[in-house]
């Protein structure tokens, strides 16, 4: 698959609310997760076993109650992606918006590496 086609599958499943199916058909088994600039304690996460523990931590502490994906920009193996959540913080009960930028990085037509840059 080309980074266009990779990233349009992300993005039909992402706007389906299927956030599982791209791990199993899109990412490499050696993908590494950044939040941010990667600093913080659990901001960094590699394999599967890491985006799992990662996927688990985020349902445990937030409901999702709306998601918007943006149509991808594409240039060579690089693509990235805007989000736009309405979340409420489980532990709180607190009610946000918040609005991120992914960026993914493609090798041998797998997904190697996402970094998501927000303000915290």
């Amino acid at each position: 698959m080309t980074t266009q086609e990779i990233a349009d599958k992300l993005v039909a499943s992402c706007r389906q609310g299927d956030f599982e199916k791209p791990y199993q058909e899109l990412y490499s088994p050696k993908i590494i997760s950044i939040e941010n600039d990667g600093t913080k304690e659990g901001a960094l996460v590699e394999g599967f076993e890491g985006i799992q523990q990662k996927r688990e931590w985020w349902q445990e502490n937030f409901e999702v109650h709306s998601t918007e994906v943006s149509d991808p920009i594409v240039a060579d193996n690089w693509f990235s992606l805007r989000f736009e959540m309405d979340t409420t913080h489980k532990p709180s009960g607190q009610r946000s918006r918040m609005s991120e930028i992914a960026v993914y990085q493609i090798e041998d037509g797998k997904i190697v590496k996402e970094q998501f840059f927000y303000d915290e």
